[in-house]
Parts: C-alpha cells; sequence; structure tokens
C-alpha cells in the first residue's frame, strides 16, 4: 500500500516570513528524496485564486465576516479536493502557506466568529486532511506590520492593530493546545529563524522514517 504523504502548514500574522522560510523546507525535504509540493492559501487551483481576488480586493460595500468565512473555505474545499488530497494520497508531502489554523485566527479572533462554526466548516471539508505539522512563525504586531510597510496592502492587510492582536492572540492560543503547532520566534535573525525551521522539519522528517 502506498505511504501517505505528510502535511505541512506554515502560520502567522502577515509580515513574519512565511515564503521566506519556505526554501529551507524545501532543502531538507531535497536532502531526504522527499517528493513534495509547495501551495498557498487562499488559492492553489484556477477557481481558488479567482477567490482569492475575490476576498482580498476592495469594494464599495462593507464585507460582512460570514461572507469572508465561507468565501474562504469554498477556496478550501476546491484546493483541499484538487490538489491536496490527490497528493497526499500518492505519497507526496505538500506544504502550505496557511490553512484553516488561519481562519481560527483571523474569521474566528480577528471577525470574532465563533470558533466553533470555523471547527465545523473545517470538518466538512478536510476532515481527513488536517495539517501533520504546523510551523507558527510568531513576531509582534507591530514588527510585522513594519516589515510589510513597503508593500501594497490588500483588503486583510489594511485592517487595525487591534484585529491584528487578537489573531496572533488566538495562534497563541492554537498553538498552546495543539500539539502538532511548533511555535517559533520570528523576531530573531534570518539565520537563527531559518536554522530553527529546518531544525524543526528534520526532527518531523525523522520521526517518519
Amino acid at each position: 500500500m502506498q505511504k501517505k504523504g505528510q502535511f505541512i502548514t506554515l502560520e502567522g500574522v502577515d509580515g513574519v516570513g512565511k515564503s521566506t522560510v519556505v526554501p529551507y523546507i524545501e532543502h531538507v525535504l531535497q536532502s531526504h528524496s522527499i517528493p513534495y509540493f509547495i501551495t498557498r492559501e487562499p488559492g492553489g487551483t484556477p477557481l481558488a485564486e479567482g477567490i482569492r481576488k475575490l476576498l482580498l480586493s476592495d469594494w464599495d460595500e462593507s464585507v460582512t465576516a460570514e461572507a469572508e468565512l465561507f468565501l474562504i473555505f469554498a477556496a478550501r474545499a476546491q484546493h483541499v479536493a484538487e490538489v491536496i488530497k490527490p497528493r497526499i494520497e500518492v505519497g507526496t508531502w505538500v506544504i502550505c502557506e496557511r490553512f484553516t489554523d488561519a481562519s481560527f485566527a483571523y474569521q474566528g479572533g480577528g471577525r470574532h466568529l465563533p470558533l466553533s462554526l470555523v471547527e465545523s466548516l473545517a470538518e466538512a471539508v478536510h476532515s481527513e486532511y488536517w495539517p501533520d505539522l504546523t510551523v507558527y512563525l510568531d513576531i509582534d504586531v507591530e514588527t510585522a506590520l513594519q516589515r510589510r510597510a513597503h508593500r501594497v496592502q490588500d483588503r486583510i492587510e489594511k485592517e487595525t492593530v487591534d484585529f491584528f492582536e487578537i489573531a496572533r492572540t488566538t495562534y497563541l492560543k492554537l498553538a498552546e493546545t495543539e500539539s502538532r503547532i511548533v511555535k517559533i520566534d520570528a523576531s530573531v535573525p534570518l539565520t537563527e529563524l531559518t536554522r530553527s525551521v529546518s531544525n524543526v522539519v528534520q526532527n518531523f522528517v525523522a520521526q517518519q522514517q
């Protein structure tokens, strides 16, 4: 029987360096000849990328928290069905920037929606495909905002400091309760950050051998 691939996610508020550490995760997997696939959320398929544009665009009307959450899970349903599930089933490891923990943090925490609603949608969409390892990059919100100040801000990135503070607090609570989540201090110099991420993934790979 084909051994299933592992599902690794990267989480953290905008500006923590998720995209920056991806090549170091790749390096670890390559060193062990592990087949892998890199993807992201919202997005990952043509339809899901189209929904991403809807989600992150500015509108003349206020986007309700519920509409935002349901759009994200519509994209996630397509992403899981078309990308994540098929690859994991044939033994490919999937590395995804953001997944449902981001919905707990942003829509559950930041938008004040019930976490039970996020949980029920997650169970409906990917009950068998929760991450095996989540690398949570933690940093204070002010530093994160400074790091991405040079970028063009999308609709969610334009949110208030309080919004991101609540999102970070929610992430931290998740990290305390979910054993699959490994918290890494992202405020350290890049060389130290990438070394920490590499070590976490290296240890995780060793556990799968």
